[in-house]
């Protein structure tokens, strides 16, 4: 009994003596990644043509995260994802459509090849070839 209460006291004896600076550097506490909105990649985005209809599009990206009722030929897809430890990054693609076929994309995730997608540019347009006759 009594080597537990001398190994107790000498235990909190070199806590105390410990400033609580040292401590936060030596413990990392764990946290987690958050994803947040529409994820949309290099292939989805290489999916879509000029003329789709808006249902097309939304099978293909999803449905927006953000649709202006002021500007209803626009709909924005905003993804964020924060790792526990590190940046924060963040893509936006914008679709926009005239009478309501789809016209263009702009935005960081490019269209075209199949290569990774690299957000180079915050606002690039997206050249979508016209859908063919199959």
């Amino acid at each position: 009994m009594r080597s537990y209460f001398s190994a107790a006291v000498l235990a909190t004896s070199l806590l105390a003596g410990c400033s609580f600076d040292s401590i936060v550097g030596v413990v990392d506490p764990y946290r987690i990644d958050v994803r947040q909105g529409n994820y949309v990649d290099q292939d989805m985005v290489s999916q879509l043509k000029r003329g789709m209809t808006r249902e097309q599009v939304r099978f293909v990206l999803g449905s927006p995260l953000v649709v202006d009722m002021f500007r209803r030929d626009r709909w924005d897809y905003v993804y964020r994802y924060k790792p526990g430890s590190g940046e924060a990054e963040q893509r936006v693609i914008s679709v926009f459509f005239v009478d309501d076929l789809l016209d263009h994309v702009a935005g960081d995730v490019q269209g075209g090849s199949g290569e990774a997608a690299a957000p180079a540019e915050r606002s690039r347009v997206i050249e979508i070839p016209p859908a063919t006759d199959d």
